[in-house]
């Protein structure tokens, strides 16, 4: 009986013990494995090629090119102190950062990414144990700042950040790769034990309407406006009515994202696209679009202007003091009186003009391909009083985007026919490319007066500084008030423009030039005469 209770326990205790041993292999077995493996495995990304950005014409404005990233095991690192003293002679920084890594308790640390091949293999030579190279790539700009803003940067992990490169990131990025890297006990890496476990996908490259040398003229042509006229900050734009491309574009400070040690405040922000801003005159062309187009008045058509307008508690009068006295439609234009613009905006009625404003595209995005459009502001017509009515029709009291107004000014040169701005061109290595549908936007009757108005600007009103031997010019001058950090208008200082076109040539190119904050009465439309100019000889724009 003794011996059959003694079998009996010593039957249970095997049956435990195989029981245990069932559950922790073929239960959790597996689950422990696998956690033990993870415990002892660092994972390491290998970076995509991102895709190039190419110009119009081929050049390279944003490439990547080989790079070698160093890491290191610390428990395998036998001289770190000597170690972290090469690393600042060649690299830079802090030694004591160095040493941190070099002397920390994990198994992988990043020392240096997206060093220059030869200076990785500088180190490479030197032999220090520890020590590991993982080929990468990284970010150049071959032109510096010339169309940096446009192109914009990428953060360290490569990662669009501004610009077109934040706009086209999932694009031009790919898809990482994958290295697995497992280590043994004492942090030491098992034979065998490493491999690549996902390939890398390089990103697409992109082809953008961008002109390198169109836009590097156009940068050192603001840059002397600004300085010139004493203003704060300027912007400019060459623009292809035609199709939309955007040929050039730029606002100051510039950005060069090969160097980052010295980015001026504003430098990121492209102020064609990004920043709305009361337009001043060159928005008149709209009302009288309206007006023209709804057919209560004809360019001939004669209107009395007083000295001022009296509207609610305000007046309203034209930027230079006159006498009382009669202007044809077209004199208004070429005078850029506000006081006549507000009348004949009265004639059409100040609720057409609002449906027009919209109709043109004002107060709502483009769709430009390029982060952080501005749709500018306009608000309803009902909440308006007289003198915002009046207001809005000179471009007072509405906020718009230089771009907005380069796709009006290129509809005027396109027989009334608007196309969405746009960057992309084409996908090089599908072929594909992107198509953009225009819309009629102006009658082409309205087109036709309101171009022989834009010229007299020119040949006989306040834009006569555009004027170009040879050629016939369409434009408008601006000039606006802004307001202050009190909310209200600031005496004696303007945001000053010119925007205009060739009307009677092959090309739809619509230049615009525009400076803040400048004191005084003065002009960007010697400004628009040069680049304009530079575009004609540039692109062998002939006189018809």
């Amino acid at each position: 009986m003794r011996m059959a209770v003694v079998f009996g326990l010593f039957l249970l205790v095997v049956l435990f013990f195989v029981g245990r041993l069932f559950y922790l292999t073929l239960i959790v077995g597996p689950e422990n494995a696998e956690t033990a493996i993870s415990g002892r495995t660092e994972t390491i990304t290998v970076e995509a090629k991102r895709g190039t950005i190419y110009d119009r014409n081929g050049n390279v404005l944003a490439t990547s090119v080989d790079a070698t990233t160093i890491y290191c095991n610390p428990s395998e690192v036998t001289d770190p102190r000597g170690l972290a003293d090469t690393l600042v002679q060649l690299f830079g920084g802090v030694k004591s950062d160095y040493t941190k890594k070099l002397t920390s308790t994990s198994t992988f640390v990043y020392l240096y990414k997206k060093a220059d091949v030869d200076v990785a293999s500088t180190l490479k030579d030197m032999g220090y144990d520890g020590v590991y190279f993982l080929s990468d790539s990284k970010r150049v700009y071959p032109y510096g700042q010339t169309a940096g803003q446009v192109i914009g940067l990428c953060d360290t992990d490569g990662n669009g950040i501004a610009g077109l490169e934040l706009y086209y990131d999932d694009v031009l990025s790919g898809e990482d790769g994958e290295i697995v890297a497992e280590y043994g006990k004492g942090g030491y890496p098992i034979a065998g034990g490493q491999q690549q476990t996902v390939a890398a996908t390089d990103g697409q490259d992109i082809v953008v309407s961008i002109d390198i040398e169109m836009q590097e003229y156009l940068e050192e042509r603001l840059t002397q406006a600004v300085s010139d006229i004493e203003g704060n900050r300027g912007d400019s734009i060459i623009y292809d009515g035609a199709t939309g491309e955007i040929l050039a574009i730029a606002s100051t400070p510039y950005l060069n994202p090969s160097d980052r040690s010295t980015v001026e405040e504003g430098a990121t922000t492209l102020m064609p696209i990004n920043t709305m801003y009361e337009p001043g005159s060159i928005f008149k062309s709209v009302t009288m679009a309206a007006v023209l187009e709804a057919g209560v008045l004809t360019p001939e058509s004669e209107i009395y202007c007083p000295a001022y307008l009296e509207a609610d508690e305000y007046t309203v009068s034209d930027a230079h003091a006159r006498a009382s006295q009669t202007f044809t439609l077209t004199q208004i234009l070429a005078e850029s009186s506000n006081v006549g613009t507000s009348l004949a905006a009265a004639e059409l009625g100040f609720g057409p003009l609002y449906d027009k404003i919209l109709e043109y595209g004002f107060a709502q995005k483009t769709g430009v391909d390029f982060p952080g459009e501005s749709a500018g502001s306009c608000s309803e017509q009902s909440t308006w009083s007289l003198v915002r009515s009046y207001n809005v029709s000179f471009g007072q009291g509405i906020s718009v985007t230089p771009l907005q107004m380069a796709r009006f000014y290129g509809a005027l040169a396109n027989d009334g026919v608007a196309y969405q701005p746009h960057f992309l061109l084409s996908y090089p290595q599908t072929g594909e490319e992107p198509t953009y549908e225009g819309t009629k936007l102006i009658t082409s009757s309205t087109v036709d007066s309101l171009t022989g108005m834009l010229e007299a600007v020119v040949t006989e009103g306040t834009g006569t500084k555009a004027a170009i031997d040879g050629y016939s010019v369409a434009g408008k001058t601006g000039t606006a008030q802004y307001a202050g950090d009190s909310g209200t208008y600031v005496d004696g200082s303007y945001d000053i423009s010119f925007i205009g076109y060739l009307p009677d040539t092959d090309s739809d190119l619509v230049c615009f030039v525009g400076v803040t904050e400048v004191p005084g009465d003065r002009s960007t439309a010697n400004a628009f005469k040069d680049i304009m100019t530079f575009a004609i000889n540039h692109y062998k724009i002939a006189a018809q």
